[in-house]
């Protein structure tokens, strides 16, 4: 762990629990030992994943636990979204919990058979806490190992038929795209945001912001939902230009300004907006670019694409050529021709992810827009088509691995998955159907609306309740049906 590329790998090392990276040597070192995986996702940007390496992970008694029974492998989720999206899907359908860090029960093939988001150090009532629960799950592995391997079995096929993970989204993921389904989905997605505005939970993340932008766009109703939850995140996130809350967050919280500014013409909306826009442009590109220890493409390419997006509709020409001026740093350090971008600037992890691709595919086509500059056109177009080339799926939409590895190696079949619903960024296939629907607009090319339709379709059946979750799928749906 000291030799990660990332800090929050790093900062482990200190830890008593003795932390493996992801990788086929730690599966490798289950299978010899017989041990199943302790698998823990988090990040920097993650308050109770703080908590628990300050609370949890520092206590010698649970270090001990978990040396004894089980190969310790720690994730960073903005590293390895990928990873990340797969293992958060299985929680979901383990234990119905969504949310961060995540803390999952492998077997030595890396298939999940018990998890669930934040665990206590110690809980003997309920038997919850990891004092408890690691000497259980150690022993169960141990003497009930049919059973373990049935349950993660059934949580594997419950993931590949699924739309948010798995190996395609399979035939209950099918549905087709008609303009009703958007709208209901569109309705869906009202209701949560008023239900999460009610009990105060509206208060601040990258879905929520998302989905005020897109209820901007509808009717009456739609718009004053989206006001009101508007206005709770702002009255609520203290320090919005400051660190907290992440910059992920306050990109997303800028453009929903700029639009809300847009629909209501509200000063204050505009005048909150260009602080936040250009508040976060001096934490972009170059300024900063080798003062952070990495930095992932696919989080700056959002960064930079929202900030490109709220500039040009708050008519701040200067940020918005600030903001063009980092995704050319961005462009240079990370994308290469018919090669698409890797995933980390300063890191050891050269993954080239859809993420990535579609992110910053997403960016150049908002710059393209601002600046009329073919060459962000082209990058756009050669991303989408690399994406296209090496990211499909037989049965509809776009593993988040490329086929071969950046060295050349095929990719392992279980570590190709496909995810569409939002979490910490835009769900990659969602985002995906969202810029070939933009390319349509922009070249008018009607083949990348009918590729945009297909992929959406491959995941429609599965979005029923989504929710929030689903706000970039229906952005995507509307622009692709083009429903006003």
């Amino acid at each position: 762990m000291a030799q990660s590329g990332t800090s929050y790998l790093a900062r482990a090392a200190a830890q008593p629990v003795r932390w493996q990276p992801w990788g086929r040597d730690a599966f490798g070192l289950a299978a010899r030992l017989d041990r199943p995986i302790l698998l823990y996702i988090g990040s920097d940007g993650c308050r109770w994943c703080a908590e628990t390496d300050r609370a949890i992970y520092t206590d010698p008694e649970i270090g001990a636990l978990v040396n004894s029974y089980f190969v310790p492998v720690r994730v960073d989720r903005d590293e390895r979204p990928d990873v990340a999206q797969r293992y958060q899907s299985a929680v979901e359908h383990l234990a119905g919990l969504r949310g961060w860090p995540l803390t999952v029960f492998l077997t030595a093939d890396g298939s999940a058979f018990l998890g669930g988001t934040y665990f206590p150090a110690d809980d003997p009532v309920t038997g919850r806490g990891l004092k408890q629960l690691l000497p259980a799950v150690a022993k169960s592995y141990r003497d009930q190992r049919s059973s373990i391997e049935q349950q993660a079995a059934l949580v594997r096929q419950l993931e590949m038929s699924a739309g948010g993970g798995g190996a395609g989204g399979g035939a209950e993921s099918h549905g087709v795209l008609r303009p009703a389904f958007v709208r209901e989905g569109i309705a869906s997605v009202r209701r949560e945001l008023d239900a999460a505005m009610r009990s105060r939970a509206a208060r601040g993340s990258v879905m929520h912001a998302e989905a005020v932008v897109l209820l901007l766009a509808g009717d009456s109703t739609a718009r004053r939902s989206a006001r009101n939850a508007l206005d709770l995140m702002l009255d609520s996130t203290a320090g919005i230009l400051a660190e907290d809350p992440p910059r992920l967050v306050r990109a997303a919280l800028a453009r929903s300004l700029a639009n809300a500014w847009g629909v209501t013409g509200e000063p204050r909306y505009r005048e909150i907006g260009v602080a936040v826009v250009r508040t976060l442009l001096d934490s972009l590109p170059p300024g900063d670019v080798l003062a952070r220890d990495v930095i992932f493409a696919d989080q700056e390419a959002f960064l930079i694409e929202h900030l490109l997006l709220a500039a040009g509709t708050l008519g701040d020409t200067a940020s918005a050529r600030r903001a063009r001026l980092a995704l050319d740093v961005l462009l240079q350090r990370t994308y290469a021709q018919g090669w698409g971008v890797r995933h980390a600037i300063g890191g050891t992890t050269p993954l080239g992810l859809l993420q990535d691709q579609v992110q910053v595919a997403a960016a150049c086509v908002a710059a393209y827009r601002l600046s009329d500059n073919q060459h962000y056109l082209d990058v756009a177009l050669d991303l989408v088509a690399l994406v296209d080339r090496s990211y499909s799926d037989s049965v509809g939409g776009y593993f988040d691995l490329a086929a071969t590895s950046p060295g050349g190696a095929a990719a392992p079949p279980g570590d190709r998955t496909t995810h569409v619903f939002d979490d910490v960024l835009p769900g990659p296939n969602a985002q995906a159907a969202l810029v070939l629907a933009n390319l349509a607009g922009v070249t008018g090319d009607l083949s990348y609306r009918r590729r945009a339709r297909t992929t959406l379709e491959a995941f429609a059946g599965a979005m029923g309740g989504a929710g929030v979750r689903s706000t970039t799928f229906l952005a995507a749906a509307r622009e692709t049906l083009q429903i006003p």
